[in-house]
């Protein structure tokens, strides 16, 4: 590590995508801490990244912002909201500034950004030359030589100013009292929160990522009629209406709570469960934060976000058009979840249901 990284003491990290993007780059900012004692960190988030702050203990701080140049941006918010961060930033006196991207981002917008607030270090992955925008700048070789799953790229980023960590999991950590909460809804919803049972979230914030609704109610009537576990659907308040509709289309005595769980009560539900059926979307991430098994229903959107340290099964259809990198399916046609039958996700839950009774105490790798 150079010596001016080894005097940074207050560092921001800035990372503009959403929860899962954010947790991703948890082992990345674990990294960074540990390098220098009394290092702080601090977010740069969007609303639903930084709302991640109560339950990753390697951030201190998190400001949330949507950046005008990010596609959760709205014209409304980002003129509301684009003058705010830079006078923030720059009354915090940050010592420097990393800079996480996917290789389909550019880091310059935001390296501006810390340039303006006068952040003295700045570190990104950029494709074109970036000149004084950044201090430290490390050339993106992704994808012409490589693609990288999101986690290694930003451990790699960090490794170029010398910082590195053992522990490699994701960090989402709930609290004592959302573990209490999750069990008094489970409990009042008639579900024993100790004995297996099975979490299913059928939502995405991106369309091309949700599997079809008709498929969810397949799924949870053959897990029903197979398994007979209990069976527990989450997801958001705006996603009430897609949970309902697939409980009462799948005309099996699942419990909904989609809309009640707050995101920390969320992560413990997560820990608490058996196994975990879900989209390729934030719970995904949390669920392997949390070390529970994952039966990710990932669409082909993307190759590089699957799930991170833990046991799991990844279901995908093949197409030609895989890695469209788009949230609504180009095509039309969605063929890279239609194509996953239902019988199928029934039996990776068999699988790693099975293998977690079998060995209950293994580390996931």
């Amino acid at each position: 590590m150079t010596a001016t990284w080894l005097q940074a003491r207050r560092i921001l990290c800035v990372r503009l995508d959403s929860l899962g993007d954010v947790l991703m780059c948890t082992p990345a900012m674990r990294a960074l801490r540990q390098a220098v004692p009394g290092r702080t960190l601090t977010l740069l988030s969007s609303p639903s990244g930084a709302a991640a702050l109560p339950f990753i203990p390697e951030l201190d701080d998190a400001i949330a912002w949507s950046a005008p140049w990010t596609k959760s941006a709205t014209p409304a918010t980002a003129s509301a909201t684009a003058p705010a961060p830079l006078a923030t930033l720059a009354a915090r006196a940050f010592d420097a500034a990393v800079i996480f991207t996917t290789y389909t981002q550019s880091a310059l917008p935001a390296a501006l950004l810390c340039q303006l607030a006068g952040i003295p270090l700045r570190l990104a992955h950029c494709r074109e030359n970036p000149y004084d925008l950044l201090t430290d700048w490390v050339p993106e070789p992704e994808p012409a030589t490589l693609v990288r799953h999101e986690v290694q790229r930003q451990l790699a980023l960090v490794q170029r100013v010398g910082c590195r960590s053992a522990d490699l999991g994701l960090s989402f950590v709930p609290r004592p009292a959302d573990f209490t909460a999750a069990r008094a809804r489970l409990t009042a919803a008639g579900i024993d929160p100790d004995r297996p049972w099975i979490l299913l979230h059928p939502g995405a914030s991106a369309a091309s990522r949700r599997y079809p609704a008709g498929h969810w109610a397949h799924v949870l009537r053959l897990l029903a009629q197979e398994l007979q576990l209990p069976l527990v659907l989450t997801g958001s308040a705006e996603e009430c209406e897609l949970v309902d509709g697939i409980q009462f289309a799948s005309a099996v005595p699942a419990v909904s709570l989609a809309g009640r769980l707050a995101l920390g009560e969320l992560g413990a539900a997560l820990r608490l469960a058996a196994i975990v059926v879900t989209n390729n979307t934030g719970p995904a991430h949390m669920a392997a934060a949390v070390g529970t098994p994952v039966v990710d229903l990932y669409a082909l959107t993307n190759p590089q976000h699957t799930p991170w340290n833990v046991r799991s099964r990844v279901l995908f259809h093949d197409v030609p058009c895989r890695f469209c990198y788009r949230s609504t399916c180009p095509e039309g046609h969605q063929a890279c979840l239609d194509g996953v039958a239902p019988q199928r996700v029934v039996e990776a839950v068999r699988e790693l249901l099975g293998a977690t009774q079998a060995a209950p105490a293994a580390v996931p790798t």
